[in-house]
């Protein structure tokens, strides 16, 4: 479309049309959009026009920059999962799955408890061994979670993880959950969340804080995780049987 003259705010006007082009299909999903250089030849800008605009594509969820690589048009795929799966489901049973699930713990390291939301409950002021993971669906990275766990719980738990839920591994060393309490919420992406799923700063995202009680008032688990907003909702049902609450 040599020559495209748009009226109006320019970059606004292009992020406009490159979010029409992807609705209707004329970008597929994973599509490399053509070079910076190509969309300003072709719309009669400046490249700080076109970066602007993209910018905002990007913040808007519409498609993912690469660098050394390009700027592809984002995935849409949406994936919804019952809040208690994620905490106490085996992630590799096919018999309740159809997609595909898989754990990878990032890191392990030790320190008090330093996420403001975990504030809201009643965290201890002590050191804890923190675990960092990224949970994908289908191969796509869609949960990065931080979980902090007492320091009674050796370096193991790092393999344990591997298709398994928190609920599930913790429950596997003999931790039986009294009552699990739940924050849910959007909030702009964390930076370890930014670098996870590539996504610029401000982008939006699921939150989830969670503190796992146990009978043992002195043995808790704290944790959060976080997920694209157009990557992953969460269903809630109505069985009580493990003592969820919410505030």
């Amino acid at each position: 479309m040599p020559g495209t003259t748009i009226a109006g705010a320019l970059h606004e006007r292009i992020r406009k049309e490159i979010k029409r082009r992807v609705a209707e299909h004329q970008y597929e999903m994973g599509d490399r959009l053509p070079s910076a250089s190509e969309l300003a030849k072709e719309f009669g800008v400046s490249l700080i026009t076109i970066a602007r605009a993209l910018c905002d594509l990007q913040s808007a969820g519409v498609v993912d920059t690469v660098p050394g690589r390009g700027t592809f048009v984002r995935e849409s795929r949406r994936f919804v999962f019952d809040i208690e799966d994620f905490l106490f489901s085996n992630f590799k049973d096919q018999s309740r799955y159809t997609i595909e699930r898989s754990v990878t713990a990032a890191s392990v390291t030790q320190g008090k408890i330093a996420i403001p939301i975990l504030r809201e409950f009643d965290t201890p002021n002590e050191t804890m061994r923190c675990v960092r993971s990224m949970i994908a669906v289908d191969g796509m990275p869609t949960i990065h979670d931080v979980l902090y766990v007492p320091l009674c719980f050796g370096d193991k738990i790092v393999d344990e993880l591997e298709g398994k839920s928190v609920g599930e591994v913790l429950r596997g060393q003999g931790v039986q959950f009294d009552e699990v309490k739940l924050l849910v919420g959007a909030c702009p992406a964390s930076d370890e969340a930014k670098v996870t799923f590539g996504i610029s700063d401000g982008f939006p995202t699921l939150r989830r804080a969670y503190q796992l009680m146990t009978d043992n008032p002195s043995l808790s688990f704290f944790g959060v995780s976080e997920s694209p907003f157009d990557r992953l909702a969460f269903g809630v049902s109505n069985k009580t049987d493990r003592g969820i609450s919410s505030r």
